[in-house]
């Protein structure tokens, strides 16, 4: 079985009108909220064999600062490829992952990752905002096995869930890494 992560860049900015699409980077929010998922995905343990991003500057940012968060120091590949590529070259891309690679992290853009997350699914995902993250069980053993619905939802998280209520154990991490941030 592999394990595949789908995330969406984290929010970005307009505020330079000068930039083309590619150049944007994220925004304030768009880290902290970085640092609340990065946070839960710490506290589970989770971290990928490869990280795999488009190329467009709010994606390697939201690579970088999550691999960063979670302590990931392996290997990171920011392809041309990936941005606002169809579904289907997504997934051609993940089949020509070695095999010994059990957990992929892939950051992406909508509405292309959202696709993509419910063609391998037989769940259906509605909306897919920044920097959500979803967690896809697939039932192969070689990613060059990768079809339609062969995965199952493990979970899905994304920062809206943790405004209004931030579980203890994400709290005390934060505040740990930025005491400054008690709320």
């Amino acid at each position: 079985m592999k394990k595949l992560y789908l995330i969406k860049n984290a929010r970005s900015s307009w505020d330079e009108p000068g930039l083309g699409d590619i150049e944007r980077g994220i925004t304030s929010r768009g880290r902290r909220d970085i640092r609340t998922l990065g946070s839960y995905l710490r506290l589970r343990d989770i971290r990928p064999d490869v990280l795999l991003s488009s190329c467009a500057y709010r994606a390697q940012q939201t690579g970088d600062l999550l691999a960063e968060e979670i302590g990931y120091k392996g290997e990171k590949h920011y392809l041309q490829e990936l941005y606002m590529t169809p579904p289907d070259r997504i997934r051609e891309i993940l089949s020509a992952q070695a095999p010994e690679y059990e957990t992929i992290f892939l950051i992406g853009h909508s509405p292309q990752i959202h696709e993509l997350a419910n063609a391998l699914m037989d769940e259906h995902l509605r909306r897919f905002p920044a920097l959500g993250i979803v967690a896809i069980d697939l039932e192969i053993d070689d990613w060059s096995e990768l079809t339609d619905h062969c995965g199952r939802l493990d979970f899905f998280i994304y920062p809206e869930q943790f405004e209004y209520y931030m579980p203890r154990q994400i709290r005390a991490h934060l505040e740990l890494r930025d005491p400054s941030r008690r709320d």
